[in-house]
């Protein structure tokens, strides 16, 4: 039985959301990040990549 590989991206959040828009502070809520240099490992999915590349100026993209 083969085992289906998950890809996984790690996401940091280097600035704080506290002087950006609205929506921008509620995708990174959604990446389930709450403090700066908080790293989430998460599945990578276009949803995921959606946001992660609304937010780009907030966080890094880790390997």
């Amino acid at each position: 039985m083969a085992e289906s590989r998950v890809q996984k991206v790690k996401v940091r959040l280097v600035k704080s959301p506290n002087s950006c828009q609205q929506r921008h502070r509620l995708s990174v809520r959604a990446l389930g990040l709450t403090r700066v240099n908080q790293v989430r490992e998460l599945v990578d999915s276009p949803s995921v990549r959606g946001l992660i590349n609304q937010v780009s100026y907030l966080v890094r993209v880790e390997a």
